[in-house]
């Protein structure tokens, strides 16, 4: 059975880092989870190192900027690594073809500025589908519309023999109450028509290992000193396990109806239903908790 925990400070002194999830964990797209910021702050004042390991498709300074539109202070974190700056240095390799289109919205436009990783980065543009080597998906033009709406757009990609990349592989998220999709329910949906979708974000080797580069900048710290926080069985848990570290499962988040969380003593989670859920996900975690705190 995954050990139901109080609060981080109880496991703190086995870890030197963390690798943390934003959405879900340390905020919920509207406020901060003050919960968490506090034991964040704490677990950095014991000398821990904390990278927000985000499937956000934004670049990490535009992440910094919504996290203080949030509400979450500077001293609850030292670095972040994001899907979306994984997904570029991929892009600007010329994963997909220098000539893209880009399903997503005009917000997300950060995504195709240069990187500055590279030191040849290829010169991307995006064009009109009819013009394009390949997809950029960040997320859907509307992200409360079921990703179906796109089928045509990825029929048409498919027949070309496009791929697809994929800047989120969430597949949905919660806004405060709002459940809203993510690029990756159309990546998802591309490869089920037969297309072939690259991903960059949790669970997938390549936004682990930007972390740990981002890590490294901060201080040296082996796997099995990093604990990886998170309330995405599919994402966050798999992901930490396919890299050998611990995890912390969130289960107020993603998994709250699942787990029971919250309809018992103290806001955790139903111990039976947390177990039946991890095994139907196929995923173990190390421990779990209602909320971080």
């Amino acid at each position: 059975m995954v050990r139901i925990i109080e609060s981080l400070s109880e496991i703190a002194t086995q870890y030197d880092a963390a690798f943390v999830d934003l959405w879900g964990c340390v905020h919920d797209g509207v406020r901060a989870h003050q919960g968490a910021v506090d034991a964040l702050v704490a677990f950095r004042k014991s000398s821990g190192k904390v990278v927000l390991l985000t499937n956000s498709p934004r670049p990490r300074a535009e992440v910094e900027k919504q996290l203080d539109e949030l509400g979450v202070p500077h001293e609850a974190w030292d670095t972040i690594a994001t899907s979306g700056d994984s997904a570029r240095l991929a892009m600007f390799e010329g994963a997909v073809g220098t000539r893209v289109f880009h399903i997503g919205t005009p917000e997300e436009a950060p995504f195709f500025e240069p990187i500055h990783l590279l030191k040849s980065p290829a010169e991307i543009r995006t064009v009109p589908l009819d013009e394009a080597e390949g997809i950029v998906c960040t997320g859907p033009f509307d992200s409360t519309a079921d990703p179906s709406v796109l089928r045509g757009e990825l029929l048409y990609a498919k027949t070309k023999g496009m791929k697809l990349l994929c800047a989120n592989p969430d597949i949905v998220v919660d806004r405060g109450e709002k459940r809203e999709w993510c690029a990756g329910a159309v990546a998802k949906l591309y490869e089920e028509m037969g297309g072939t979708s690259l991903y960059f974000g949790k669970p997938h080797p390549p936004i682990y290992d930007l972390a740990r580069r981002r890590l490294v900048e901060v201080a040296p710290v082996s796997d099995d000193r990093i604990l990886c926080i998170g309330d995405g069985p599919a994402t966050d848990i798999r992901g930490a396990l396919g890299e050998g570290m611990d995890s912390l499962f969130i289960t107020g988040g993603l998994s709250l109806k699942e787990t029971g969380t919250g309809e018992g003593p103290a806001g955790q989670p139903d111990p039976a239903r947390l177990d039946a859920h991890l095994s139907e996900e196929q995923v173990p975690a190390t421990y779990a908790m209602g909320q971080l705190r």
